[in-house]
């Protein structure tokens, strides 16, 4: 599984040899090289069909992606059907090893593998769906059986915040392929959960999630910090802004101004906006149907109980506002608390683990068991 150690004299008839630094060239979306357990790929035909997005693939251009293409694919056998033909060399064989780290990752993950530890618990799954479904519902009877007063609506208020945010947590794990050993099942299920159960995208949230997990913390490539206009995190971000005299932001006092525009807009507000800004641009209709009908369902199930359209509007927005105060605590565990800098392109396991938070919280992590971003 380690990186292929082929001399220029052992390689197959029409493959040749390339330096690092040859490679290193390929780095544009028109030319587009990395290397995978020693052999050379040119992937530029590919970026526009890539099912994580071009972007993903372009944040490794011109470099070793083999520990990034590990921890991304589950299913390595059937997506090494396709990179067969864009395989066009091999590294030189002084240059094919891995980094020392990078080795010890693939041989931790193999012996995780080997001891079962990636193995899913389907009950966990199946129940985690139920639960959800039972929330929503619950609050749906409360109303209609007790009235519409402040007691129930508080109620079905904190019923259908606690169903979104689990809805949320568990498309993750669909969205990453890792519930099911079938990726076709995988995006189904991630397609329900996120699309029929959350209102949002799949295609939207594949092109941010998977470029945070490719370059954590890194500013321009990770979505989740790349906020310049509204917030400059980390330590290098402001002193160079301050330099620039760039932004138009009060950033001295976004310690502050953080807790109004922070948690309190970000579900609400600006990713409602850009969700479905995203979904129109990039045509994504299949999506856009799926979000239609979760609002359409939304509506019919609460509007005459909330008694109207404006009324289950408020009601709406009330739970989005609630969601995102739990959702922006609960990601920027791995954010606020590290580094966050231009691309300095470290290997995939050191940038990985320099990105990764311990949570020690106990009712925190039962929330989200999955809420510090890490080594996948």
């Amino acid at each position: 599984m380690l990186a292929t150690d082929i001399s220029p004299t052992q390689l197959p008839e029409s493959k040749r040899a390339y330096t690092r630094e040859e490679v290193a060239l390929h780095k544009k979306y028109d030319d587009c090289w990395i290397i995978i357990h020693g052999k050379v790929y040119n992937v530029t035909p590919w970026l526009k069909r890539h099912p994580g997005g071009a972007k993903v693939i372009l944040h490794y251009a011109g470099d070793d992606a083999t520990v990034a293409f590990e921890s991304f694919h589950n299913d390595k056998a059937y997506v090494q059907r396709y990179m067969a033909s864009f395989h066009i060399g091999y590294v030189v064989s002084e240059q094919a090893q891995l980094p020392e780290i990078s080795r010890d990752f693939l041989e931790m993950r193999k012996t995780f593998e080997a001891e079962g530890l990636f193995k899913v618990k389907p009950l966990f799954f199946i129940a985690h769906f139920l639960h959800i479904i039972a929330m929503h519902w619950m609050a749906f009877f409360v109303l209609w059986y007790f009235g519409n007063t402040w007691t129930t609506w508080l109620t079905a208020v904190v019923l259908v915040t606690a169903s979104q945010a689990q809805a949320g947590w568990l498309q993750h794990d669909f969205g990453h392929l890792t519930v099911f050993n079938s990726s076709r099942l995988n995006h189904i299920a991630h397609d329900v959960t996120i699309g029929l159960m959350k209102g949002v995208s799949s295609f939207w949230w594949n092109y941010r999630h998977f470029q945070h997990h490719a370059k954590p913390n890194v500013f321009l490539k990770d979505p989740d910090v790349t906020a310049a206009f509204l917030f400059l995190l980390g330590k290098v971000l402001p002193k160079k802004w301050g330099q620039k005299h760039k932004g138009v932001m009060p950033y001295h006092l976004q310690h502050k101004y953080f807790f109004i525009i922070g948690p309190p807009l970000l579900l609400p507000v600006y990713f409602h906006i850009e969700v479905l800004a995203y979904t129109l641009l990039k045509k994504k209709f299949k999506d856009l149907i799926s979000m239609l009908i979760f609002y359409a369902c939304f509506h019919i199930l609460f509007a005459p109980l909330m008694g109207g359209f404006w009324a289950n509007f408020r009601f709406y927005f009330i739970i989005r506002f609630l969601e995102s105060h739990w959702f922006v605590w609960a990601t920027q565990i791995s954010h606020l608390a590290k580094d966050v800098d231009f691309d300095k392109e470290r290997d995939w396991a050191s940038l990985q683990a320099s990105h990764t938070t311990a949570a020690n919280t106990p009712f925190h992590t039962t929330l989200w068991p999955d809420s510090c971003c890490g080594l996948h």
